[in-house]
């Protein structure tokens, strides 16, 4: 009996003691500042010229509640909070209700309400922390004091995603059905009622089938919460809906992809508050640049727009700052948010070979150095063995210089040196030039058998670009609050990691990818496209079974570009077409008004005219080229009959 007292006490105890705390929250928040919803939580993303080109969390246009449609209030009502206009900013009942199905059910029940969504939209990042939502929670009071249900619904649906780079009900009824939101029928307001639970499937650009079955969802809770007849609800949805999709400015496929990378980026930036109420908003300046955006997305669109299976990622980097001026993870963002420039790892193929090569002439080799190029299979302890092969089994049967393997992409030529330097060479090279990838020294190295992200690459071909100052790879140029006051500015900083004179030669010996004087027993790898170039560019492809890349520049800019599919599958030929020609033609467009540049020769670097194969000094060879010493290695080489002479 005692025991029960006390349960009974301290139950009561309990109950007086939060009602006392919860009218101690509420008091203190109605005397806290009010919140300027109009301001809360609005993300300006601008160009390189200042341009905006993205809107987030707060809509271009903010629209008064009595201009949306009443079905599309009532339907996101009542698949969102049904109890809306009769809590104080949590459904307790509900919230109870969560925890017993999450104890109970291996399904996850969320409980939010209207407003704990609206102040969670607030937010840059959503990490589950307990400070987070302690601060969630006392923003949810906040708002409910100061406002009206009325004005907090009207904030929430201005703010709310709608997919597609859709912020706010305005625009998203002007982009999916190209009407203002007082104007959505019932089947169109049900539509755009069902996107938020999950924008990047549930909408009918991205999945027109997933957003009706979603609908249908949203439909039944109205009919349950009395919005709806049931007769209205077996007449929806018998017909296709027309869908619009588009948007008088920035109507890219493949932008938003670049908005997700900033976004990204802005969340790692510690100067940056991670909630937008902090700042009032935000003014995000980046080095985007809208005309080689454009160059890129045409160039990918005019050779694999209408493959079905084939996915693209590329990325174009301003080599004198790092600044990535232009990037796509996929083909259409509106079918695939997948980022695969930045969030996917691909095996690199052969345009790991330049960083292999910079190390050979950092330590002793040159330009006109001999291996044999031939099929070969390599030795090692505990009678391991690697047979790799070059491309369709062509081998010269006879020494080559490094530049001639460099045009050739020869594997033997590259397996050699990387054994002959040792294989953590490679390894703490690339680690050098900025790639952070954990790569294994094994012989395949050399030939890009590892995986690595396409800006963890970008990375290392800045290095190389720039000359050999390795620097960070960003989006972001500076954020700004709504007052203009500057909360971080991307500082500009040199390192020099990799040595002048060898960067210049490497530079020179990349060119030979696309140089016809190396015509032998076979072509440069890239000598397909090389009538359609204007200007000198260093340039390396790659190829595996699954992966086709693209990798070159000059002093203006960088471009990588990676051909593939996303379950892994092989690729044919048409492949490495594709990315080598999107390559050469984006680059031209981009460069076209620009006065041809290439890299200023060293002054303790000499050039020498000779045999691109043999490296031999001959006048009458067809395959004369200019070859590149750091002066005082420039050596004579002879046949094998002409040294034993």
């Amino acid at each position: 009996m005692k025991k029960l007292k006390f349960v009974l006490r301290f139950s009561i105890f309990l109950c007086l003691s939060g009602f006392v705390v919860l009218t101690g929250i509420y008091i203190f928040a109605f005397f806290s500042p009010k919140l300027e919803l109009k301001d809360m939580g609005k993300v300006f993303i601008y160009d390189n010229e200042d341009n905006l080109i993205y809107q987030g969390s707060g809509s271009s246009e903010w629209i008064s509640l009595d201009d949306i449609s009443d079905d599309f209030k009532n339907a996101i009502i009542s698949v969102e909070d049904k109890n809306f206009y009769r809590h104080k900013g949590f459904d307790y009942l509900r919230i109870a209700k969560a925890l017993y199905q999450n104890m109970t059910d291996h399904t996850r029940y969320g409980a939010s309400t209207i407003s704990q969504q609206y102040v969670k939209n607030m937010f840059l990042t959503f990490d589950q922390t307990w400070e987070r939502k302690i601060k969630e929670a006392f923003l949810t009071v906040e708002l409910e004091v100061h406002y009206s249900k009325n004005a907090i619904l009207e904030g929430y649906l201005n703010t709310i995603n709608f997919g597609e780079g859709n912020y706010g009900i305005e625009d998203a009824s002007k982009y999916y059905f190209n009407k203002s939101s007082k104007d959505l029928t019932l089947e169109e307001a049900i539509m755009l009622a069902g996107i938020p639970k999950n924008p990047s499937n549930y909408n009918p650009v991205s999945d027109y089938e997933a957003c009706i079955e979603r609908a249908k969802i949203v439909a039944e809770t109205m009919v349950n919460n009395g919005y709806i007849t049931e007769e209205v609800y077996d007449g929806l949805f018998q017909n296709e809906i027309p869908i619009y999709g588009k948007r008088t400015q920035n109507n890219s496929q493949m932008i938003l992809y670049y908005q997700d990378a900033v976004l990204d980026e802005l969340s790692h930036i510690k100067e940056v508050p991670k909630d937008l109420i902090s700042s009032g908003g935000l003014k995000i300046y980046t080095t985007f640049d809208s005309q080689a955006q454009a160059n890129m997305e045409e160039s990918i669109l005019n050779y694999i727009g209408n493959q079905e299976e084939l996915q693209v990622a590329s990325v174009m980097v301003d080599p004198s700052t790092g600044g990535v001026i232009a990037l796509t993870g996929g083909l259409n963002y509106a079918k695939s948010q997948f980022n695969r420039a930045t969030m996917s790892k691909r095996q690199v193929g052969s345009t790991m070979k330049p960083f292999l090569y910079y190390a050979a002439l950092e330590n002793g080799l040159t330009s006109s150095s001999l291996f044999k190029s031939e099929k070969t299979t390599f030795h090692f302890a505990n009678q391991a063995v690697y047979s790799p092969s070059n491309y369709n089994q062509i081998y010269a049967n006879k020494e080559i210089t490094m530049a001639a393997a460099i045009a050739f992409s020869d594997n033997i030529y590259a397996v050699k040196t990387h054994l002959f330097l040792g294989t953590d060479v490679l390894v703490d090279t690339a680690h050098l030039t900025g790639i952070e990838e954990d790569l294994v020294g094994n012989p395949s190295l050399a030939l890009g058998t590892s995986e690595l992200n396409m800006l963890d690459f970008a990375h290392g071909y800045t290095t190389l670009a720039s000359g050999g100052d390795e620097k960070e790879i960003y989006f972001i140029e500076k954020v700004e609050d709504m007052e203009g006051h500057v909360l971080y500015e991307h500082k500009q900083k040199h390192n020099y990691v990799l040595n002048s004179n060898d960067v210049f030669i490497l530079n020179e010996m990349m060119t030979n990818t696309t140089n016809s004087a190396f015509s032998d027993y076979t072509t440069p790898t890239a000598l397909s496209i090389a009538s359609k170039m204007s200007r000198k560019y260093a340039l390396k492809t790659g190829t595996t079974d699954t992966d086709s890349w693209s990798v070159g520049y000059n002093p203006n800019v960088l471009m990588l570009v990676w051909i593939g599919n996303d379950d892994a599958k092989d690729i044919d030929g048409s492949a490495s077409y594709y990315s080598k020609n999107i390559w050469l033609d984006t680059m031209e467009k981009y460069l076209q008004d620009v006065e041809p540049v290439w890299y200023e020769k060293p002054q303790n670097v000499v050039g020498l005219i000779r045999d691109g194969i043999t490296g031999v000094q001959n006048t009458a060879s067809k395959n004369n080229t200019m070859f590149y010493y750091v002066r005082g290695s420039e050596v004579q080489v002879y046949s094998k009959d002409e040294k034993n002479d």
